[in-house]
């Protein structure tokens, strides 16, 4: 059975609904408008997202990380034109902090059940995770909208305080300097800030625990690259041969509750996927 086959196999046993039709849409010539409608049901009155689409934040209220997650869906269906990603913006523009920002999470979170990252002082700053993911995406699409403005001046801000960083604020950093449309800017923070991000990194794909990986910071190749191709393939090697028996791929940090294990592996696996193709590896 190839690796697809393997996939779908997994994904009808583990699967949330909308992760079984993502992966029809992209690789078995699926409807992406059932997709689409399948999104919209986690969009709330406010325009934001919750409903556990980022599985770890359990609650129906709206979040700001959610909304990257929804943004990564339209990205990859090339769907920035469907309402819900000017609702999305006109919801972050409600949230923004008085720097720019949106909150990594917000207060509302208190009360639901959440993984114990989650936590937040009651007035919390605008933050680069995930304020400079969901910017890079709406640059990537050339969304227009009051919001991305605001949120651009701040990453430039914060960027340019940057000296050495973490992994997932590193991963922010490269995807909103992949986009970003001022390239001589974007270019020079990169170089900047290069051995920070790769310090990072974790090189070795043998690295227990929760580790971040090249693949990670470069799930399709990158305009503004960090890693000899070498390197990337020993890693999509290992990427290729991590496929679990059932046909999956799940996150290496703490499922804290039986559900995000599913509901994680869906997702992860039609990422792993989707950076295969991504780079050749798949027919």
């Amino acid at each position: 059975m190839d690796v697809l086959a393997r996939a779908a196999a997994y994904l009808e046993l583990h699967g949330r609904l909308l992760d079984r039709l993502r992966f029809e849409a992209l690789f078995a010539g699926g409807s992406r408008d059932r997709v689409l409608d399948v999104l919209r049901c986690y969009q709330n009155a406010d325009g934001g997202f919750g409903n556990a689409l980022e599985p770890d934040l359990r609650g129906a209220g709206s979040q700001p990380e959610p909304v990257e997650v929804a943004f990564h869906v339209l990205d990859e269906l090339d769907a920035f034109a469907d309402p819900m990603a000017p609702r999305a913006c006109d919801y972050l523009l409600s949230v923004t902090t008085g720097d720019g920002g949106v909150p990594f999470v917000l207060p509302g979170v208190r009360g639901t059940a959440r993984a114990p990252w989650w936590e937040t002082d009651d007035d919390p700053p605008g933050n680069l995770v995930p304020t400079a993911s969901i910017a890079a995406l709406l640059h990537k699409h050339r969304a227009v909208h009051p919001w991305l403005e605001r949120a651009t001046a701040f990453c430039w801000t914060r960027i340019a305080a940057v000296e050495r960083t973490t992994p997932y604020e590193a991963r922010a950093i490269v995807a909103f300097l992949e986009e970003a449309p001022d390239r001589e800017r974007a270019e020079a923070e990169f170089a900047r800030l290069r051995e920070a991000v790769l310090d990072t990194v974790a090189l070795d794909p043998d690295t227990p625990g929760e580790a971040h990986f090249p693949l990670d910071f470069a799930p399709a190749p990158s305009r503004l690259p960090l890693f000899e191709a070498d390197l990337l393939d020993r890693h999509l090697d290992a990427l290729a041969a991590a496929q679990s028996p059932e046909g999956g791929w799940g996150g290496n940090w703490l499922m804290w509750t039986p559900v995000v294990e599913h509901e994680w592996g869906g997702y992860v696996t039609v990422e792993r996927l989707k950076t295969l193709r991504a780079y050749g590896r798949l027919s």
